[in-house]
């Protein structure tokens, strides 16, 4: 008792400070400046409609020589080619894959300035930490302002089971609020038992002492990085996705030193290569940092120490659709958090070394932990069954270790910009809520190591970003009202497109329905529509992967939905760019190994297979005479042509070939195109389990054996018991 008491007079007296330092800061920020720089944002405006990505390539092309040369088009390289081209330089951006195709579309979509980071600050007096939460606290104000329709405010609970941790969660979470200041997003507040569980009901009620709930940001990350970028691109930067850096160019420099003047760059659609001229090469690759610092110097050491971060996506009823859960103290130290997210739950995270790679893979058991630990404080009504895991991903961290300083051994815990020896300026670390200060201090670091002349200072703080400028809370109505569409998909496209979502609406082809009157839903099950795929290639979509998993966030919600959909979001994008036949099957192919290797699909499959048949020998007899329904023949497997037949005996005639093959991929594990006893018992023993939610298959096996049943009692009736007659 003595040590917590002493932990709590040490937490009290560091909040102190904290408050002190805070209304510094407060009370001492240059106004004069701040204003200054408001005037000069509100100067500069988007310069030009959106260039398709043809005449980006062309640009690049060219032959002129820019002042920035931005590698990278992450959340940081999109950040920096905004930060540059506003600040009136010409900026050139190129990314090897697409805009957010790596931990900046992997993240756990929060806005937040690190709430476990304040905690050490105090406990260890450590001013850097300190400066860390407070200019992340600075930027969570700024991305929220800059993107509303991207960006909300969420509510997040600590539940508390020990009654002395109620004062000493109070005021460290009320310390967050102060460092904060005039830029906390709402105040934190305590809640009794009783309300706690009012407002989250399948929190574990049993010792359950009351909750503390603050308040962060959230945001769609894949498509707030693909916004900054388009904004960067309205603005005049030539920006690319798919060019990937194949060399470095260098000359001799007035002092006789070899430095940057540029890259040679390969197109990985059309495999075009050509040079692009720089007098600033910046490196913002995340975790392939040191791949790029290597081209500039091979004998450089490597700085980055990259980290996976997994994170799972349940069905939205885990978790009530406005309040957000921290477990600040899981089995091994590590923080977990449980959120809401467009009408899913995301659950997260994991921390376990790794390689760098392009394909980074969740794994079965980072998918267990988390699901472990979550059942730790959810209430037995709530059966966390690993069927329900939708969707699963893995993000790389860059953790770095600072090359500027002698002692390379312990990780940085903010960002750094390196120079190296031939200019090229490298930017590593930091988080994806600190973007734009680090694109900043990026920019800063490049005018004065490349004596570079821009036409006015930094102007991103609050600048709005594409589609926020015209967008309000109630903007969907008008989408309805006007347009004819669904509310669901109104909201959705709000949301998503802010002003520019009435662009999108009006390439929706019309449903030939009542209502609503435009747009084709992808799947039935989510809101996405046809138009989004068109609206999605202006947006500089090049792939199947590029539109289901940043366009529309579809393969990052449920896996097997994306699977479903792809098909026709195939047909869309064949349409639009033009492909040939083989061309599409290549795209939906690699799409296919795309969702079954990155976003955990293989992970679930691989896990079905190893459960064991745990069927009791009367629910094996059900299941064998199901199963013997369907296979007519009694050929010992079921076809699609079964499935077929048995889908058209109860009304389901219209069924596609594609939705055909999907039910039997699903229970398929030998992929031999057939479906075998064995494989149909293991299944139904995987669901009886909870490891597997749901098949549609059995769902058919059930429904014809149903079917079959109501036949032979139909023949059993004679007229006279039937009621027929005169």
């Amino acid at each position: 008792m003595a040590s917590r008491l002493r932990k709590f007079g040490v937490t009290a007296a560091g909040i102190a400070m904290g408050a002190a330092l805070s209304t510094y800061a407060l009370q001492h920020k240059d106004t004069p400046q701040y204003q200054v720089q408001m005037e000069e944002m509100q100067r500069v405006r988007r310069k030009r409609t959106l260039p398709p990505r043809s005449e980006q390539i062309r640009a690049l092309q060219s032959g002129e020589e820019y002042d920035v040369l931005i590698i990278g088009g992450g959340a940081t390289g999109a950040g920096c080619a905004l930060d540059a081209v506003t600040r009136g330089l010409k900026t050139a951006l190129v990314e090897a894959d697409d805009f957010a195709s790596g931990t900046s579309s992997r993240s756990t979509k929060l806005i937040h300035g690190g709430v476990r980071y304040l905690q050490k600050a105090i406990l260890g007096l450590d001013i850097e930490q300190y400066r860390m939460v407070k200019e992340a606290l600075h930027e969570r104000a700024s991305m929220l302002r800059s993107a509303p329709h991207l960006t909300r405010p969420l509510p997040i609970m600590l539940p508390v089971y020990t009654w002395w941790q109620i004062p000493y969660f109070w005021v460290g979470i009320k310390a967050y609020d102060f460092v904060a200041g005039d830029r906390n997003v709402k105040s934190s507040y305590y809640l009794s038992r009783a309300d706690a569980l009012e407002l989250f009901p399948m929190l574990r009620g049993d010792k359950l002492c009351g909750a503390i709930v603050y308040y962060d940001g959230q945001q769609d990350d894949a498509r707030m990085n693909l916004a900054i970028a388009l904004t960067a691109a309205r603005h005049g930067a030539s920006i690319t996705n798919h060019v990937e850096v194949l060399e470095l160019l260098k000359k001799k420099g007035a002092d006789g030193k070899e430095v940057l003047c540029g890259a040679k760059v390969r197109d990985n659609i059309n495999k075009k290569e050509w040079t692009i001229k720089a007098k600033c090469v910046i490196n913002a690759t995340g975790p392939f940092t040191d791949s790029i610092r290597k081209m500039d110097n091979p004998t450089v050491k490597e700085i980055c120490c990259p980290s996976s971060g997994v994170h799972i996506v349940l069905p939205g009823y885990y978790s009530p659709q406005q309040m957000g859960l921290l477990d600040p103290d899981t089995s091994d130290g590590r923080v977990i958090f449980f959120l809401p997210w467009l009408n899913g739950t995301i659950a997260g995270t994991t921390d376990s070394p790794c390689d760098v790679t392009r394909t980074p893979t969740p794994t079965e058991d980072e998918i267990q932990f988390i699901l472990s630990e979550i059942k730790n404080y959810l209430n037995k009504d709530v059966d966390v069954r690993r069927g329900d895991v939708l969707s699963a991903w893995s993000g790389i961290r860059p953790l770095v270790s600072d090359p500027n300083k002698e002692d390379t051994q312990s990780l940085a815990r903010n960002h750094i910009v390196h120079v190296s020896d031939s200019k090229l300026i490298t930017i590593a670390g930091g988080k994806w809520t600190t973007f734009r200060a680090m694109a900043e201090h990026t920019i800063d670091a490049a005018i004065k190591a490349c004596n570079l002349k821009p036409e006015r200072g930094c102007v991103t703080d609050g600048l709005w970003i594409e589609g926020a400028q015209g967008w309000t809370p109630t903007m969907y109505i008008r989408l309805v009202q006007d347009l004819g569409l669904e509310v669901e998909v109104a909201k959705h496209l709000a949301i998503s497109y802010g002003d520019r979502a009435f662009a999108v609406a009006k390439l929706a082809t019309l449903t030939g329905k009542r209502w609503p009157i435009i747009g084709k839903k992808l799947h039935p099950e989510f809101p996405y529509i046809d138009a989004e795929v068109r609206y999605g290639i202006r947006e500089y979509a090049c792939t199947c992967v590029d539109m289901i998993s940043r366009r529309l966030r579809l393969s990052f919600l449920n896996v097997q939905a994306a699977i479903e959909a792809l098909p026709m979001i195939a047909d869309i994008m064949a349409e639009e760019l033009k492909w040939s036949k083989d061309e599409k099957e290549r795209q939906i192919k690699a799409c296919e190994h795309f969702l079954q290797t990155q976003m955990g699909h293989q992970a679930n499959r691989t896990l079905k297979e190893k459960v064991p048949i745990n069927l009791s020998k009367q629910e094996v007899d059900m299941y064998v005479k199901r199963f013997e329904t369907i296979d007519k023949e009694k050929k010992g497997y079921v076809s699609i042509t079964d499935i077929k037949r048995a889908m058209k005996s109860f009304g389901d005639a219209e069924v596609s070939g594609e939705e055909l093959h999907d039910i039997l991929k699903e229970i398929d594990t030998n992929m031999n195109g057939q479906v075998e006893l064995e494989e149909y018992l293991q299944m139904m023993s995987a669901i009886k389990s909870g490891f597997v939610s749901h098949s549609r298959f059995a769902a058919v096996a059930e429904q014809e054996e149903i079917r079959k049943e109501q036949e032979r009692l139909r023949k059993q009736i004679t007229i006279e018991r039937s009621g027929g007659g005169l």
